[in-house]
């Protein structure tokens, strides 16, 4: 995947910080966000700026899965209340997905405590 370019970082980071404004006021009524604690990771933009992908993860037991859908669901409603928050050219089309890095960290953390891995990792004798 090509790295993104500054204007896409910026604009990655703006669109971040306002969805997840959005998103803590409140004013979605969801079933699938109900009473659900949702952190906004990242939000990657698309090199014409006019798509964003957002990346969300919920705290406690709640399916990313299923919160992502829902935030899909109201994303016509958050693209609105965007376009009244920053000031882009566009405001760009959003996509949500869950965000998996933290528990694909969690499972090598998993792999990397077994014993025979530990095993594996220590030096020999002989070398340092």
């Amino acid at each position: 995947m090509k790295a993104q370019s500054q204007r896409q970082l910026r604009g990655g980071e703006l669109i971040r910080r306002a969805v997840s404004d959005i998103i803590a006021e409140g004013h979605l009524h969801d079933p699938a966000l109900s009473g659900v604690s949702v952190t906004v990771t990242e939000a990657r933009m698309s090199p014409d700026m006019r798509h964003a992908t957002v990346f969300v993860s919920t705290l406690g037991l709640a399916d990313p899965e299923t919160v992502a859908a829902g935030l899909n669901r109201a994303a016509g409603f958050i693209q609105k209340e965007l376009g009244n928050q920053i000031e882009m050219k566009f405001t760009p089309k959003l996509r949500f997905l869950p965000d998996e890095r933290f528990e694909e960290a969690s499972h090598v953390d998993e792999v990397l405590a077994r014993p025979e891995v530990q095993r594996d990792l220590k030096p020999k004798k002989g070398e340092d």
